[in-house]
């Protein structure tokens, strides 16, 4: 009987842990610092909330559908066979790793994809229609496009690289945030009133937390305890590094002065764009990733918000959603083993693989976009997407949850 490897299945436990705190309380404490105070509690019960949704719903249906064999309809879903986890014991094995362990790997990113939407509507949707659109996208969108590039669907037969989520989750998220934006309309004042972060210290605490947990985030991804892993690692720490240092360095020579958000964006920013390509990258390949992402997402976000006038919150969109193109696409370029790459696995030059990964992403953005726009119309019918405008005033923590952040 084969067994698990106890190195790799210690080192994917740390990582499971790592990417779970991205979320909580990473992301929570990021997002829950850049909206006003009036409205820092409603973040927080949302990542919490959607990570227990999230969770259930991944035992349920989420995981067989997403990573099991034998079911799939021409590669675009997987099996029920492992619903509600049936036939799943502590001595099944996926590769060297205990299924238990994989799944729960797994989990983590089901959980942060929906939470990032969350920057995409901030401050003035019912707590009721975040519940419903998480778990609906999660099962309608996230579970079909993660089948298709690490299921073993069509996109991964395809060749498709995306290591750690370029696609899968950056692309996915920062598509249907901007769907979101648009659909449900802007905060009251935009752009007009400021609506500056309330707290920067949390801000830079979450920001922290994401940095240190990406690292499982990518390096679990080679789903070992190998020399993968930890070029995964160095890569996803020189990306956030170069973007940071971009984002800061063109605000500065910009603005006049280094801001400390323009800084942590940049980290974010890095950090997003490097993540498809981490496992097969070299550290220059990286460097060059994450100073890319910093100048391109800056001006992304720039774009949206003084140009378009786009209410995407928290800037999931120009950030999450512009760093995963980006990152997807560069992937193709620096992957070449020409330029400290691992090569390309199916695909036979650098020519072939930028087309299959144009391919993944335009797929992706198109069932994402359409996905996400049909279920915010049918819960806008059924519940209504948006607080009145006394509640969106009075702050979503007192008219949604009837408590306060902070004392008055």
């Amino acid at each position: 009987m084969p067994v698990a490897n106890g190195a790799d299945t210690a080192f994917m436990i740390m990582a499971t842990a790592l990417v779970l705190l991205m979320t909580l309380p990473g992301l929570a404490l990021f997002y829950g610092g850049l909206v006003r105070s009036k409205n820092a509690l409603s973040i927080l019960i949302q990542c919490f909330a959607i990570t227990c949704l999230a969770s259930l719903l991944w035992v349920a249906v989420g995981y067989g559908l997403a990573f099991r064999d034998g079911g799939s309809w021409q590669g675009f879903l997987g099996s029920f066979d492992r619903s509600f986890l049936s036939g799943m014991t502590a001595t099944s094995l996926v590769g060297t790793i205990p299924e238990p362990v994989f799944f729960m790997f797994q989990l983590t990113f089901a959980v942060i994809t929906p939470a990032l939407v969350i920057g995409g509507y901030a401050e003035r949707i019912r707590f009721s229609v975040v519940l419903w659109f998480s778990a609906l996208w999660l099962l309608l969108v996230y579970v079909p496009v993660a089948h298709w590039i690490w299921g073993g669907g069509w996109l991964a037969k395809l060749g498709v690289m995306d290591f750690a989520g370029g696609i899968v989750v950056h692309v996915n998220a920062g598509v249907a945030a901007l769907v979101c934006a648009l659909v449900i309309g802007r905060r009251r004042g935009f752009p007009q009133v400021s609506m500056a972060p309330h707290n920067l210290p949390l801000v830079a605490t979450g920001a922290g937390m994401l940095w240190v947990g990406w690292f499982g985030f990518n390096g679990g991804s080679a789903l070992a305890a190998n020399g993968t892993a930890g070029m995964a690692i160095l890569a996803t720490h020189l990306g956030a590094c170069a973007g940071a240092l971009a984002w800061m360095l063109i605000e500065w020579r910009k603005y006049g002065k280094p801001s400390v958000l323009g800084l942590l964006t940049g980290v974010v920013a890095g950090l997003g764009t490097i993540t498809p390509a981490s496992g097969y990258v070299g550290p220059m390949g990286a460097i060059a990733i994450g100073f890319i992402a910093g100048t391109v997402c800056f001006f992304a976000t720039q774009l949206l918000k003084r140009v378009l006038h786009i209410d995407d919150s928290l800037d999931v969109s120009p950030v999450h959603g512009v760093g995963g193109v980006i990152g997807t696409l560069l992937t193709a370029v620096f992957a070449a083993t020409a330029l400290g790459g691992t090569g390309y696995s199916v695909q036979p030059d650098m020519l072939a693989q930028l087309g299959v990964q144009a391919l993944g992403i335009a797929v992706t953005a198109a069932w994402c976009g359409g996905m996400t726009w049909a279920l915010l119309k049918a819960l806008d019918l059924t519940l209504g997407l948006r607080v009145s405008e006394e509640d969106e005033a009075e702050g979503l923590d007192l008219a949604e949850h009837g408590e306060r952040g902070y004392s008055p």
